[in-house]
């Protein structure tokens, strides 16, 4: 199967490259910026990209890759960082500038022969640099420019090498997907053979042939990525798989109803019902930090697992849904990118966890997953739900997590999701909630002085998670949302409405 390799620089975005790519079909893989040549010439790349990433090449000890693949024939597109790693390697120059950009700049296209080939001429692109090539290599030429910088995108096009200073791979670059099309389809000549029906074909044998006769536990939440694993699974090894739905105290309202009526009784799948409210929310009283807040929900689902394994087992296997953002955030992926926060199925399960992981999704986006739940015949009901976080209403809880703050955050979130059904919007949106937190603000209800809590409403827009836009509903919309919130949810006077996109803000708030 063609394929193009990412290689990664410590960018948050390594992984989306790959998910962009992966749009059209060509299947695309990440691997560690100082991966020896001799590796990647034996996964035969059609090309190769250079992602974006926080060091500065001319720093001591800034990270390069192995010299030899400039000098392997193959393409070579380098974003952001890659783009000055291109300009760097080739003797041209460059240093800190003293007009950064970060955000939109308009992009003026220069040259719309190859890599911005039907693009058009001016298109707003999402810029993230404070370094900048002061002039390019011999051989280089301007492709397209911006008003701060003269050289955004150039190309040698004789060996195939591009570089571009913004980045395609983000959802606030216009055509970005078409860029990266360009280069994976048409400058490296890729076929596109990565498919989801190929991948489910092959993750069923590949299940049966690992797993064996062993008994495989599958934590189902009744979303979408652990529902559509454990029919996968289900068809994979059969009897030999239990489900596991554990009641945690911060589910969303009528969770715990919902979810086995359609895992069990729609879906047929073999399925344990566990209520551990009263020990999750005693392991997180007093507790603030988000970070701990997510590691100890982890810990308190691997003791459920334990203590079932042990009363209903023995189960060999944990199969998790896990998907290539939840690693990419936890930073455990295989590139040098920051934590950003840490996913309660990845850097929250403890090492004396003895069971052998499943993870069939973990190289997957959350857009794939969709494509093979509705191969598998996963009801509408389940695969138009709005993702929710795996820790709860915990980390929509800002600060210790108190009864009184799960009733607000699930009733208010209960509102904003019937509210946006009722006016036709849920389905445009990729995810709403209400989140609530320590701030108070002085209201008045029944014509007497109230002093209750802030909630606010967070609605975005997505196709993957790893970027998000606020959503702009109408105003409408928003003045129903709130009217019914500061009615019908006791203790709060204030609603607001966040408008920050991911980068620079994520989309829960812990």
């Amino acid at each position: 199967m063609d394929k193009i390799i990412v290689l990664d620089f410590g960018s948050q975005y390594s992984h989306l490259i790959c998910r962009r790519i992966r749009e059209d079909n060509v299947f695309c893989e990440l691997l560690p910026y100082d991966s020896p040549a001799s590796v990647i010439m034996k996964l035969d790349p059609k090309g190769i990209i250079l992602s974006g990433g926080p060091s500065s090449v001319y720093s001591p000890n800034s990270p390069k890759p192995d010299n030899e693949i400039f000098h392997s024939g193959i393409p070579i597109l380098g974003i952001c960082y890659g783009h000055q790693l291109l300009v760097n390697e080739f003797k041209g120059k460059v240093k800190r500038t003293s007009q950064k950009e970060y955000g939109y700049a308009d992009l003026v296209i220069d040259d719309s022969s190859d890599l911005f080939r039907g693009v058009g001429k001016k298109i707003k692109c999402w810029m993230s640099h404070a370094d900048a090539a002061s002039y390019i290599p011999s051989g280089f030429e301007v492709l397209g420019h911006t008003k701060s910088s003269a050289s955004a995108a150039i190309a040698n096009k004789r060996k195939k090498f591009y570089g571009i200073q913004f980045h395609p791979e983000v959802a606030h670059t216009e055509n970005g997907n078409k860029i990266l099309k360009n280069f994976s389809r048409y400058i490296s000549k890729a076929r596109p053979e990565w498919t989801m029906e190929n991948f489910v074909k092959s993750s069923i044998g590949g299940i049966r042939s690992l797993v064996k006769d062993e008994k495989v536990l599958c934590a189902a939440s009744g979303g979408i990525d652990s529902t559509t694993l454990a029919v996968l699974l289900h068809r994979a090894v059969g009897e030999n798989l239990t489900c596991i739905f554990v009641d945690n105290g911060l589910l969303r309202k009528d969770e715990a109803k919902l979810v086995p009526e359609i895992l069990r009784d729609k879906l047929g799948l073999n399925l344990i019902c566990v209520d551990s409210q009263e020990q999750f929310l005693r392991r997180l009283r007093g507790v603030k930090d988000p970070e701990m807040k997510r590691k100890i929900v982890g810990e308190e689902f691997a003791k459920v697992f334990m203590k079932v394994t042990k009363r209903q087992g023995p189960f060999q296997w944990l199969a998790q849904g896990t998907l290539y953002p939840d690693i990419i955030e936890s930073g455990v992926s295989k590139g040098p990118a920051a934590v950003i926060k840490t996913h309660h199925n990845v850097g929250g399960l403890p090492k004396w966890l003895n069971m052998k992981v499943l993870e069939p999704f973990k190289n997957l986006y959350k857009d794939e997953v969709r494509k093979i739940a509705g191969l598998l015949n996963i009801p509408n009901q389940f695969l138009m739900r709005h993702p929710f976080p795996g820790p709860g209403l915990a980390v929509r809880i800002i600060g210790e997590v108190t009864e009184e703050k799960i009733r607000i955050a699930r009733h208010a979130s209960s509102i904003v999701e019937e509210e946006l059904r009722n006016k036709g919007w849920h389905d445009k949106v990729w995810q709403a909630y209400a989140a609530v937190g320590d701030d108070h603000a002085v209201g008045v209800l029944g014509d007497e002085r109230v002093y209750g809590y802030l909630v606010t409403v967070r609605v975005v827009e997505s196709l993957d998670a790893m970027t998000a836009d606020w959503s702009r509903l109408p105003y409408e919309l928003l003045q129903s949302i709130s009217n019914r919130i500061t009615n019908e949810v006791e203790g709060v006077t204030w609603v607001t409405y966040a408008i920050s996109s991911k980068p620079p803000s994520t989309i829960e708030p812990q």
